[in-house]
């Protein structure tokens, strides 16, 4: 069961309705949005129905979900969101009215190599600057990322190119100096299943970018985006990057039948990682045009100045060549599908 309090509702009002639930057993998660608050209600439907919590004060409505996952649900929210990241005066959307590039490294390397890759990426038209300063790598002998020094490079070259940052925390006590630094947080693949770490992003008052586990289920995404609801955080965007199967031809393949599924069960918005979840920059530009045409929200992608010499997936890395054709593809395909470039809405507020 989900409240929907008014927008006019008070602190007094909120807590009010939590002292209501758990008075009678029950658990009561708020989530406090741009205009209104949501409260997510866990033990017996009976007793909630016998507290007439539509008469309180700053009720707006009560919805009963039927969806294991309430606060993502589109059932008790028919529109879409929209995510905005980035400091104030300077703010990015992810939603269903814009189509949003974010792109750069796979991870940090150099002050250098990073600043080269989000000239790189800004030129295609990004407004997000992703980069890897934690990594979480199938191999312990892989490169792990720079760490904190990572993040530094990474939040000057943001500040130098006017680009809001995401970048991946992968240990839940790294959430708060992460966050401190960063715009976005990103959860991988690999921590999808980590309801630590998925608390701590909940916790952090940070976007949260939530990627596919390539094993997982939507329902087990969506319910995954739900640990982060529960904290309190509505700003979630989803990140299809490959399912895995039988195929053996790319890393993953790319489920992108999830994106429409997922609008249309959950109000968050949806983008696609056509990197990762091929392996190849050879596929990147192709399957980035159709993740624009089955509707996806936006689309984040690695470009590298010499993908030869990176130390993390130089293979699916995009040079200049191949990043002329997707800025093209990036420019041309999403007003044809109605939607603006995420930089022409970017809120100085």
């Amino acid at each position: 069961m989900v409240v929907v309090m008014s927008p006019d509702a008070t602190d007094e009002d909120i807590a009010n309705v939590v002292a209501r639930v758990e008075g009678v057993g029950g658990e009561a998660f708020v989530s406090q949005g741009v205009v209104r608050t949501i409260i997510g209600l866990v033990g017996d439907i009976d007793s909630f129905h016998h507290l007439n919590l539509r008469t309180l004060r700053g009720v707006a409505d009560v919805h009963r979900i039927s969806d294991p996952y309430k606060l993502v649900s589109r059932q008790h929210h028919p529109v879409r969101s929209t995510v905005w990241v980035g400091p104030a005066g300077h703010r990015v959307p992810i939603g269903p009215d814009t189509f949003t590039l974010l792109a750069g490294p796979c991870a940090v390397e150099t002050a250098e190599q990073t600043l080269e890759s989000a000239r790189m990426a800004r030129s295609a038209g990004a407004t997000i600057l992703r980069g890897g300063v934690f990594t979480s790598r199938t191999s312990p002998y892989a490169f792990q990322g720079l760490g904190l020094a990572g993040l530094e490079i990474l939040v000057s070259v943001g500040k130098a190119t006017g680009m809001p940052i995401v970048t991946e925390v992968v240990d839940p006590r790294d959430v708060a100096v992460v966050a401190e630094h960063a715009d976005m947080l990103q959860v991988s693949t690999r921590d999808m299943t980590s309801v630590g770490l998925l608390q701590g992003v909940g916790d952090a008052g940070k976007p949260v970018l939530l990627e596919r586990g390539t094993t997982a289920t939507i329902e087990e995404w969506l319910m995954a985006a739900e640990y982060v609801a529960q904290r309190g955080n509505l700003d979630v965007v989803l990140c299809e990057r490959g399912v895995r199967t039988f195929e053996t031809a790319t890393r993953t393949t790319l489920d992108l039948s999830a994106v429409p599924v997922v609008q249309a069960t959950s109000h968050l918005p949806v983008i696609v990682d056509p990197s990762h979840a091929t392996g190849r920059k050879d596929l990147v530009v192709p399957l980035s045009r159709a993740a624009i045409a089955v509707g996806a929200d936006g689309i984040i992608v690695d470009v590298h100045p010499d993908p030869e010499t990176a130390l993390c997936d130089g293979a699916q890395a995009l040079p200049g060549t191949e990043l002329r054709e997707l800025a093209q593809a990036v420019r041309r395909l999403p007003p044809m599908l109605g939607r603006a470039d995420a930089s022409t809405l970017v809120r100085s507020s």
